[in-house]
């Protein structure tokens, strides 16, 4: 370190930085460093240029992020973290799609606090190549915003506004691939082999056949295997997603420091959490399936090691939608102090289709509980697919198929269901394996879209009853609650996208739909769908704020004898609520012997609708009513 010292040792603001460096954060990333590249000669010059260039950005880092890593740090929260406080509540949008731009959006704070959002991921806003950019994640240039949402200057002045409303700044950290228009990859084009090393390049397909062998086909309906050919090199490139996504060779150090640079410029931007996307496949293994490799989380952590020298508050959101068993993998302080919960959200789409909630008990009863310092994203839906990512273990311990229940779960919520209430549409069907996804907006799949078709007054309010449902059990579960917004107002699928030839082929763009604010004055109107929606969703969001209980990671699953019941206990200290949810159109009733089993009183409240219980009788709920109940006097 002592050229470091003779580099930075002027700036006032070394002392700080060298105080991390003589602590445990410069150990960690020296010996994660070593086990990703210990074996290269010229160790010892990439660990030097990566901790300068920790020192670089902590020098340059703004005086208020500053101050709010020093404020995290000194945290004196009963759970220790921001992130793990009953007030912490999400939501994510496309910029364009929600508001134009950064400046548009920015104008719009008032909304969020309107609804009680204080996490806001934004959906990736960086430039991307004309055509299709797979919905912003082929990245061209980090630093560069996209110049129809604005500029970089925009987007700071939106963090800094965002954080002085009291609302976090979330964006994707896309760091598996770089488009095939980034420098990077244009200069590997030019013939440079400093940049050719940055990727996969192979002269001829006789590697490539045989690592195809091992690797799973991401979206099959497009294209076949995961390589693709370039003409200017006579040569292939190591493609997991789309052609024009090159992915990136992190066995080049080289590579780990030009992305943690991009990924400590977007800290100082005012970011306050990076959702690392597509985590999974980011490290590349022959002999592999190139997916949850151990140096896969080598890297993450090395990443993480960098950013706590350099942006200490800043924090990682994993996006591991695989097996539930290796979800978790990824989930540490040292790593990912944020995941989503894929398993969680399947499993309660599974429930309400099949109006039984033994694989929603199974799998929230043995994978909910994850280290006390980090915390479950919890979510519905988002700008993606749904996929059936339960595992076949847990199905088969409930007397399940999990390949046959995965083929009704598709025909169910596309519609191809006798009796489905859902619109969704298939996503990356591939007809040789059966396998699909579930594309369409939450109101869609509840049953609404097929209600207002119908004009049905019963079916719309069945509809609306299963969106509150579903939102009732999401903001009382353990971790951060996640709204797309768009759902609070009840969107629809929106089937535009057909028309575009950028978007044609993906249909994951029919649950994008366009905010139209004009629809979002009748979030005023209680007589209308989005008024009913809407003000469900505020008095639900402000319950779960003023609720001590749902503060922290503790969740009990209660085990009732009622199959269409999912019932939990959350508790805090002295401050406890069991949560009944009813995944039914029938009415069903608790005996009071199981409910006392749960309570601490036998006079109860439901926070929901205020409705005082006597836990000596026996209860009924309303069909997809959910009931938050409290001790009260």
């Amino acid at each position: 370190m002592p050229k470091l010292q003779q580099q930075f040792a002027q700036n006032p603001a070394w002392a700080a930085f060298e105080q991390r460096l003589q602590g445990p954060d410069y150990q960690r990333l020296f010996d994660l460093l070593m086990q990703l590249y210990g074996q290269r000669y010229d160790f010892l010059y990439h660990l030097e240029a990566s901790l300068s260039l920790a020192a670089e950005s902590w020098q340059q880092r703004p005086v208020a992020l500053k101050q709010l890593d020093h404020k995290r740090s000194q945290s004196d929260l009963p759970h220790g973290h921001w992130f793990n406080e009953n007030q912490v509540v999400g939501g994510m949008c496309y910029v364009d799609l929600f508001a134009d731009d950064l400046a548009g959006l920015q104008k719009k704070i008032p909304y969020f606090k309107e609804l009680g959002i204080n996490y806001l991921h934004l959906m990736p806003l960086f430039d991307v190549p004309e055509g299709d950019s797979d919905g912003g994640y082929a990245v061209s240039d980090y630093r560069s915003v996209r110049s129809d949402l604005g500029d970089s200057e925009q987007l700071r002045q939106l963090a800094d506004a965002l954080r002085e409303a009291g609302i976090s700044l979330v964006l994707d950290f896309i760091f598996n691939h770089t488009a095939d228009n980034h420098r990077w990859a244009q200069a590997a084009l030019a013939g440079e082999q400093r940049y050719q090393d940055y990727y996969f390049f192979f002269p001829d397909r006789s590697e490539p056949d045989q690592l195809d062998q091992q690797l799973r086909e991401i979206f099959p309906s497009k294209r076949q295997g995961s390589f693709s050919y370039q003409q200017a090199t006579d040569s292939w490139v190591w493609t997991t997603f789309n052609s024009f996504q090159w992915d990136l060779n992190y066995q080049n150090p080289e590579v780990y420091r030009a992305m943690a640079g991009e990924l400590l410029y977007l800290a100082n931007q005012g970011c306050e959490v990076a959702r690392l996307d597509a985590l999974a496949f980011s490290w590349k293994e022959k002999g592999t399936n190139c997916e949850n490799l151990d140096k896969a989380h080598i890297l993450i952590q090395a990443f993480n090691a960098i950013v706590r020298l350099a942006a200490p508050s800043f924090l990682f959101k994993s996006e591991a939608i695989v097996h539930p068993d290796q979800v978790v993998k990824y989930i540490s302080p040292n790593e990912c102090q944020l995941s989503y919960n894929p398993n969680f959200m399947s499993l309660m789409w599974e429930a309400l289709a099949t109006r039984e909630t033994k694989l929603l008990r199974q799998g929230a009863a043995q994978r909910m509980e994850i280290n006390p310092d980090c915390t479950w994203i919890n979510y519905l839906r988002c700008h993606d697919d749904i996929g059936w990512g339960f595992a076949d273990g847990d199905a088969a311990a409930q007397g399940i198929n999990g390949f046959d229940h995965r083929q009704f779960l598709n025909r169910f919520y596309t519609g191809r269901f006798h009796g489905s209430f859902a619109t969704g549409v298939p996503f990356q069907e591939n007809p040789s394996t059966g396998d699909a996804r579930i594309a369409g907006t939450l109101a869609s799949l509840c049953g609404l879209e097929q209600a207002l078709d119908h004009q049905d007054s019963n079916l719309q309010a069945l509809a609306i009853a299963r969106i509150i449902l579903l939102h009732s059990v999401l903001l009382a579960a353990n971790g951060i609650p996640l709204i797309y917004l768009g759902d609070e107002i009840a969107k629809l699928n929106d089937y535009n996208y057909q028309y575009d030839s950028s978007k044609a082929d993906d249909s994951r763009w029919v649950n994008r739909p366009a905010f139209d604010w004009q629809q979002m004055q009748l979030r005023h109107q209680q007589s209308s769908i989005e008024g009913r929606v809407f003000s469900q969703f505020k008095h639900l969001i402000k319950l779960r704020q003023s609720t001590p209980a749902f503060t922290g990671n503790s969740f009990q699953v209660a085990q009732i004898d009622q199959p269409q019941l999912f019932a939990f206990v959350r508790h805090n200290g002295s401050h406890k609520v069991l949560v009944l949810a009813n995944f039914s159109e029938q009415m069903i009733q608790v005996e009071a012997n199981e409910l006392r089993l749960y309570c601490l009183s036998y006079r109860l409240q439901d926070l929901i609708s205020e409705q005082i219980v006597d836990s000596q009788s026996n209860l009924k709920l309303a069909p997809y009513q959910c009931m938050w109940l409290s001790s009260t006097k």
